[in-house]
């Protein structure tokens, strides 16, 4: 029996190779495709011939459509790859794109995309959180002075004044709060503290208005009744104001004795001041002298010293330790305050959620302002105080120039002068006492 090719005939080729209906393959040159290679190919005996699986033969081309291997048909031992199995891209084929390619391709990073996704989502993130931070810090706000039925105001002026108020309230306060803050358990509310702070253009200045000031109660319409209550030239201390008709009536006694504008009122109680620095993980300050005062729970060294919020609360109440009571107390508010601003405004408490949002939680909670305070105004007065705190502002007492009956007399001249510089928005020149 011959084995097919090598016994193929010319017969047989010529009986088969050209369009016969037999079953038999056609011949090589219909099927190039299995055509024997040169002689040699495979380890034959001519000068080019190798050992059986030494080389691969020299593949065909495909010229000018002529078939593989152009014209020149005697050479064009053909190998698709698929008789080695040797197919690009296959596993083990070693082609590019295979795994056995030491330079596979693979697609740089586009770093630039990347960042810049990467940017735009976390400004989106700290845009949606300023947004819902803001509508919940506004919507803590207690608007519940309305300072347009204050009567017979002043000129508005240049700048800003705001009339700060630390006022005695021991609402929210429990029975063993109230003793371990000493507050007593006074009815009503009556101010301990009275601020004015100017911000303005040639600098900030904070006024500390003495609850014992000598002042005149002028004509008022009442806060709850619409009454209005003419002037009989009664005189009396200043924080009598506010516990006669509330904050209302303690803007328009401030605004006819000095003849300055105030534009925004805030007040805090008792609680609230203590929480606030509590809050922030307490206030460090500086103590020159060291005092006590049974009536508030003071009992403090010299030196520096981090102070609580029970320790912050009779620190700034404290009077009876005093031979200038009213005056040295309202310098330690100012002090204390503008130590407490410093402190919330320092990186680790801005930067840090954990005690930014509890402190701002609970100095809101515990704020009343008038009905026009913005958000904004409250920040800018908060900044205000901590620049003055550092020395880019004045801090000063109402300018006193006696007594009468144990109250204050503030010296009319330098008020004058003093309300004119604000007014203008000029750098004060007045000392206070």
């Amino acid at each position: 029996m011959n084995d097919w090719p090598e016994a193929w005939s010319d017969d047989n080729r010529n009986r088969y190779g050209r369009g016969s209906a037999s079953a038999h393959p056609e011949g090589a040159r219909a099927m190039r495709q299995v055509r024997r290679p040169a002689s040699g190919a495979y380890g034959g005996s001519g000068p080019s011939a190798q050992p059986y699986g030494g080389g691969v033969p020299q593949q065909p081309s495909y010229v000018n459509g002529q078939g593989y291997g152009g014209a020149d048909t005697a050479n064009d031992g053909y190998d698709s790859g698929y008789n080695t199995g040797h197919v690009y891209g296959s596993p083990g084929g070693g082609g590019p794109g295979g795994p056995g390619d030491p330079g596979e391709y693979r697609p740089r990073p586009n770093w630039r995309r990347r960042i810049k996704w990467t940017a735009i989502t976390l400004v989106t993130a700290l845009a949606v959180t300023s947004v819902a931070t803001y509508f919940w810090a506004d919507g803590k706000l207690h608007r519940d002075v309305d300072l347009s039925t204050v009567i017979d105001r002043p000129a508005t002026g240049d700048g800003t004044n705001y009339l700060i108020v630390g006022s005695d309230s021991r609402a929210g306060l429990s029975s063993e709060q109230k003793k371990q803050l000493h507050t007593g358990s006074a009815e009503g509310k009556r101010t301990d503290s009275m601020m004015i702070l100017h911000v303005g253009d040639s600098g900030d200045t904070l006024i500390s208005l003495p609850r014992d000031s000598n002042v005149t109660i002028p004509s008022y319409k009442g806060s709850t009744s619409g009454k209005t209550y003419p002037a009989t030239g009664r005189q009396t201390k200043l924080n009598a104001a506010y516990a006669e008709d509330g904050p209302t009536l303690l803007v328009r006694t401030v605004e006819a004795n000095m003849g300055l504008h105030i534009d925004h009122y805030v007040e805090i109680g008792f609680a609230g001041f203590a929480n606030i620095v509590d809050a922030v993980g307490g206030v460090t300050i500086n103590i020159d002298k060291g005092f006590k005062d049974k009536y508030s729970g003071a009992d403090f060294k010299s030196g520096e010293q981090t102070l609580n919020g029970e320790q912050a609360l009779a620190f700034v109440r404290t009077r009876h330790a005093f031979a200038t009571s009213d005056l040295q107390r309202t310098k330690n508010q100012q002090k204390f305050l503008s130590a407490l601003a410093h402190q919330v405004a320092t990186p680790s408490t801005v930067l840090n959620p954990f005690k930014l949002y509890p402190t701002m939680g609970a100095g809101l909670d515990s704020l009343t302002v008038d009905k026009d305070m913005s958000l904004w105004d409250l920040a800018s007065m908060f900044w205000a105080m901590k620049g003055v705190s550092g020395g880019d502002g004045t801090s000063m007492n109402m300018p006193i120039s006696g007594s009468t009956g144990g109250n204050l007399v503030w010296d009319k001249a330098k008020v004058k002068t003093l309300v004119d510089e604000l007014n203008n928005d000029q750098k004060v020149t007045v000392a206070g006492d």
